[in-house]
């Protein structure tokens, strides 16, 4: 099997931790191939100014998507590997806990609340940066601290297992790793500390509402849900499948109908946590709605 193709199943069933991370460095990649392009054509490129979120309102106006593009790209190569260890170690351990659907919940809502703390205190403390129209937040940074504070809160005392330090308690990798994101902000935009804040406090919103027996996160889904549903391909699946029995024991071939909610379900289901979560029985449908 080529490296692709594993790529792709792995892709296929990996988690939404897997996914997310695959998703953040494919973009890295292709966004860097497609400046090297256009740089050659219009000279000093950047496409990460298009994605990247805009700490002036006005600015942010013009390019509103950014406030979700900003959380998928990251502007160098170690920043994507040091997001893609920990949201991978990290989002282990939320799995535990809660599903896949949630992950991907907490770390976009994350995103947004950081995102827009960001834009907050660049609007109320301009001066927290030396140039105002050139802040800008971008990198998985932002939300995947959400993620590790929602875990934090949930499970403080989850026992965490680290190299040439022994065993320490999740509540203090949360903030070790916190402590590490801010330290790690090199730029003079102390705007993106408070990113970070937004981002955090939106991961212990969730726990605490969890606990509650509150998933702040479901409405959210169930829009995105909807939502990518209006973009997908319509596939026409065969709504039956042939039975062949012996036919000298009297019986002959039958059609069994397959409930279509069912096969939606299935399909579901695969995307959400992968072909191995499937029941038996749950593949030996799918595998018949194939042939």
């Amino acid at each position: 099997m080529e490296i692709t193709d594993k790529i792709k199943e792995s892709f296929k069933r990996g988690s939404v931790t897997t996914r997310i991370i695959y998703i953040n460095i494919g973009l890295f990649i292709f966004l860097r191939l497609l400046n090297v392009l256009l740089s050659g054509v219009k000279g000093n490129f950047d496409l990460l100014n298009y994605l990247s979120l805009p700490g002036d309102f006005n600015q942010f106006l013009l390019k509103p998507w950014t406030i979700l593009t900003f959380m998928f790209f990251d502007s160098g190569f170690l920043s994507v590997l040091f997001n893609a260890v920990f949201l991978y170690w990290i989002g282990k351990i939320f799995l535990f806990y809660f599903d896949g659907k949630k992950l991907l919940g907490v770390y976009l809502l994350g995103g947004i609340s950081g995102g827009i703390f960001f834009m907050m205190i660049s609007l109320l403390f301009p001066g927290l940066s030396e140039n105002m129209i050139a802040v800008r937040l971008v990198g998985a940074a932002v939300p995947v601290i959400s993620v590790i504070a929602a875990v934090a809160y949930y499970a403080p005392n989850y026992p965490i297992q680290l190299l040439l330090i022994g065993q320490i308690k999740m509540k203090h990798l949360a903030i070790i790793s916190i402590l590490l994101y801010i330290l790690g902000n090199s730029t003079a935009n102390a705007c993106i500390n408070f990113a970070y804040l937004g981002s955090g406090l939106l991961g212990v919103y969730f726990a605490v509402n969890y606990r509650k027996g509150n998933d702040i996160t479901k409405y959210f889904i169930s829009f995105l849900d909807k939502f990518c549903r209006l973009f997908e391909r319509k596939y026409k699946i065969k709504s039956s499948y042939r039975i062949h029995t012996d036919k000298k024991a009297g019986q002959s071939g039958f059609k069994q109908e397959v409930d279509q909610e069912e096969i939606n379900y299935i399909l579901d289901k695969v995307r959400e946590s992968g072909y191995d979560s499937l029941t038996n029985e749950e593949k030996r449908k799918l595998f018949n709605i194939k042939k």
